[in-house]
């Protein structure tokens, strides 16, 4: 009788040869992967429904933006003397989607200080480029806004170095008071931290005053601190109607920002960045 001789798979004795401890972890990575694939789907759904609720919180605020300018009647109140101006020379730093923002951010602070009970005094300084392009396409009627001063000159050269305060959230000074004198600058940027710090470099390279609100003295947040220019606008409006810091940020924050007092719990520590999507799956 024949007798069939042993396989490759086989050695001398009729056994298998064991498996590598490579190929072992190969095969557990494998098994592990499968077992979590349920999980990584039902996070995924979860970072979907985040993504979706904030941009439907970002639309509702566009669409209230919209109605302060055609609904809302204008109060009042005369421009006070404080003095509001937007830094507009971060032009080329932009991408025309976020020159965009900062445009409807604009509108949103113009809007608001014609109805503020309190309003100030509102400049735009360094406008050109890509924003007045955007305002001239989108939105014609601002040649005709009044109670604002609109310029293409730096902020520098119309108002004196020692009245101005350039407002930024890198400044280690915080400001607990509003000076009449002074003239604040909030830097005109929609730049998502590409370029962080940049506001704060360039107060110190003029040699003016810094200072960021007190933001953390009143205020936990989810997010970074660094807020959109329609903010910091509406937050000092806030102020000068109010005269209390807590009030005022409570009154402008988003919800999405997660905002609490800072005697309060609750306040859940800043959400990681997202992970990225498996792309195995």
């Amino acid at each position: 009788m024949d007798v069939e001789a042993p396989s490759q798979q086989e050695d001398m004795k009729g056994q298998k040869p064991s498996v590598s401890k490579r190929q072992r972890k190969k095969v557990l990575k494998q098994r592990k992967w499968e077992e979590e694939r349920e999980l990584r789907k039902q996070r995924r759904k979860e970072r979907k429904r985040q993504r979706r609720e904030q941009r439907q919180s970002v639309q509702q605020e566009d669409r209230g933006a919209a109605s302060l300018l055609v609904k809302r009647p204008r109060r009042e109140g005369r421009p006070g003397s404080l003095r509001l101006l937007v830094d507009c020379s971060f032009d080329s730093l932009m991408v025309l989607k976020d020159v965009w923002k900062l445009h409807k951010q604009i509108q949103r602070c113009y809007a608001e200080n014609r109805r503020a009970s309190c309003p100030v005094q509102f400049s735009l300084t360094s406008l050109g480029g890509q924003l007045k392009q955007s305002m001239d396409d989108k939105d014609k009627g601002w040649i005709n806004w009044k109670d604002i001063s609109i310029t293409t000159q730096h902020y520098s050269e119309l108002v004196a170095k020692e009245e101005l305060v350039y407002l930024t959230s890198e400044s280690p000074h915080v400001l607990e008071e509003l000076d009449q004198t002074k003239a604040y600058v909030i830097g005109g940027l929609v730049d998502h931290n590409h370029h962080k710090g940049i506001t704060f470099e360039k107060a110190e390279e003029l040699g003016i005053e810094h200072a960021q609100l007190p933001l953390s003295s009143f205020v936990k947040m989810n997010s970074r601190k660094v807020l959109a220019v329609n903010h910091v606008f509406e937050i000092i409006l806030a102020y000068l109607e109010k005269g209390s810091w807590q009030e005022a940020f409570f009154t402008v924050l988003p919800q999405r920002k997660g905002a609490v007092a800072v005697h309060q719990k609750g306040a859940a520590p800043q959400e990681d960045q997202e992970e990225k999507t498996d792309k195995r799956s």
